[in-house]
């Protein structure tokens, strides 16, 4: 097994991020030629998934997210003064919690003769739901 982790700055509270070429770069670093990628995701505000990255999609996806989870909904998780030990900079964030959990936070993807098994239009990318933050992803080869 081979592991590494790449590291995403990102900019806005919302976005998406395609790491595919990261992966398959790390993917050249591994003597394997067949197996299996997990990438997973190492926040509870992020998600990871396999789709188009296409900026109409990418604006439903949002949409649909905030349907679904809307901010500022009255969630318990939002009761900063209620909790314990809570940093001065919390954000209340309950909403991307949520999203997260309807997107997954990891996805395994196959490859053969040391190339991702990926559909045409498929890309790995990292949704960030509570930005803007460095996010990290770890990419297992197995």
């Amino acid at each position: 097994m081979f592991t590494e982790t790449i590291s995403i700055q990102t900019r806005s509270s919302f976005s998406c991020h395609a790491i595919t070429a990261q992966i398959e770069s790390i993917l050249l670093c591994s003597t394997q030629l067949e197996g299996v990628i997990c990438a997973s995701g190492m926040h509870t505000t992020t998600a990871l998934i396999v789709n188009e990255l296409e900026e109409r999609l990418i604006l439903d996806l949002e949409k649909w997210l905030k349907e679904l989870a809307p901010p500022l909904q009255g969630y318990k998780h939002d009761d900063l003064h209620l909790r314990d030990n809570v940093p001065e900079d919390e954000p209340k964030n309950a909403h991307a919690h949520m999203q997260a959990l309807l997107l997954g936070n990891d996805v395994s993807v196959p490859f053969k003769n040391g190339k991702l098994q990926l559909g045409q239009y498929q890309d790995v990318i990292l949704v960030e739901l509570d930005g803007p933050r460095k996010r990290n992803v770890v990419i297992s080869i197995q």
